[in-house]
């Protein structure tokens, strides 16, 4: 099939890339809110989980829309947001470089379920990279590659080539969720 792009677009978003297992289970914020000195301290940001999505009918109160004062149906993301606790404060300095973590306090009382997450067991892996592959095509027979893995020139395989190894539990962060 000549000319391939012309007829549909490409497969899957590039705002995913690198689709690699993730780092750390938790998100992290990479970026807060401008902060007003004459505010008392707060919570600039929040942490919370996809736990799904499902539809609600609402009302759109938007004038000069055509859709205003009118039902409509949209699609919702559940968000699940554990209790949060203040275990303790940073204090920060700035420095020419941007802020540095000047010292740490922690909470004179801290529970015992806060205490097991500071605790890491170390182990090698089993380094058992390729064992599910047997798993995932049940019968094992048939082998499931891709075929041709790329042009001769540019002479590398390229980012968007299929190949083994990671299936599943990427990085996804989704920011600024409007809570209703």
């Amino acid at each position: 099939m000549s000319h391939r792009k012309f007829e549909r677009p490409r497969h899957g978003s590039l705002g995913f890339l690198p689709r690699k297992r993730a780092s750390r289970h938790r998100g992290k914020v990479k970026s807060f809110p401008k902060d007003d000195r004459s505010k008392a301290p707060h919570l600039t940001a929040f942490l919370a989980y996809k736990a799904g999505m499902t539809h609600i009918l609402r009302d759109v109160d938007k004038p000069g829309s055509k859709a205003h004062k009118k039902e409509v149906v949209e699609a919702v993301t559940v968000l699940e947001a554990p209790p949060m606790v203040v275990v303790g404060m940073v204090g920060y300095v700035e420095t020419a470089k941007g802020l540095r973590a000047l010292t740490t306090v922690w909470a004179e009382h801290l529970n015992d379920e806060v205490k097991r997450r500071f605790y890491k067991n170390w182990y090698r892996s089993k380094k058992k990279a390729f064992t599910n592959y047997v798993k995932k095509y049940a019968d094992g027979q048939k082998d499931i590659n891709v075929a041709c893995i790329g042009a001769w020139h540019p002479a590398k395989v390229q980012y968007s080539v299929p190949r083994a190894g990671q299936n599943g539990y990427h990085h996804r962060t989704e920011m600024n969720k409007k809570i209703y």
